[in-house]
């Protein structure tokens, strides 16, 4: 009522004017009296600024308000994140653990097929060689032994150890064969120093050097053809 008081008695009305031109200075002019005289209202009466209070309080919240909802949203936030961390970590054990078992199982079926594979080798050698020594000494009347020595001086592989030979006798003329699955440039150059060390505990010079494999490595080629040893792929391919 004071501050109502206050503009009608500063603002005397004045004839002669239009109805909302009249309106819209009382409107301008209680706003303008409201701003000039809220700032003594507010530190001298405590009932205005209560009230003023309840009505801006569904605008604005007040602080500790604002600031516990701001602290429990942090919470939930912090919360969600941890529960993330943690599914996250379980997830990260469990593909450890079923990689570890794919890793074991991977490395059982590897062990599995190389022994197969050096026992499916092994075997296929000695038929090979047991087949051929039978061909030829039926059909053809040579001499095939299978020979083993012992390498006392360690020529062959460094250390001593036995040495294995393929050899083949026909009308004075001597062969010596490596049958192997696979040779590779390592096993080229060991069956060169078998031979060596066959000729030189026999005292008797090799014909003819032959490798008979299925897989021969492009580099053994290259030291067999340095070597002068006779590469077959195929049994079938030795010149008589």
């Amino acid at each position: 009522m004071l501050i109502f008081f206050i503009i009608f008695h500063n603002n005397p009305q004045k004839p002669n004017k239009p109805k909302s031109v009249t309106m819209t200075t009382t409107l301008e002019s209680i706003k303008s009296e409201i701003l000039e005289q809220m700032p003594l209202l507010i530190e001298q009466d405590p009932a205005f600024c209560a009230t003023l209070a309840r009505a801006l309080r569904g605008e604005f919240l007040p602080r500790v308000e604002a600031e516990s909802r701001f602290d429990r949203l942090l919470d939930e936030l912090r919360r969600d994140r941890e529960e993330q961390n943690r599914k996250w970590e379980a997830n990260q054990l469990e593909l450890k653990r079923l990689h570890e078992e794919v890793m074991a199982v991977s490395t059982k079926i590897d062990r599995t097929i190389g022994g197969l594979g050096a026992r499916w080798g092994m075997q296929s050698e000695r038929a090979f060689r047991n087949a051929l020594a039978g061909i030829l000494e039926k059909s053809f009347g040579v001499q095939v032994l299978n020979v083993t020595e012992y390498d006392v001086s360690g020529e062959v592989f460094g250390r001593p150890d036995q040495v294995e030979l393929d050899v083949i006798i026909k009308n004075g003329l001597l062969i010596v064969c490596e049958l192997k699955s696979s040779v590779d440039k390592s096993a080229m150059y060991a069956f060169e120093r078998k031979v060596r060390f066959y000729e030189k505990l026999r005292n008797r010079q090799a014909d003819r050097l032959i490798v008979i494999s299925p897989m021969i490595d492009p580099a053994a080629r290259v030291v067999g053809e340095r070597l002068g040893i006779e590469m077959y792929t195929d049994s079938i391919d030795v010149p008589a």
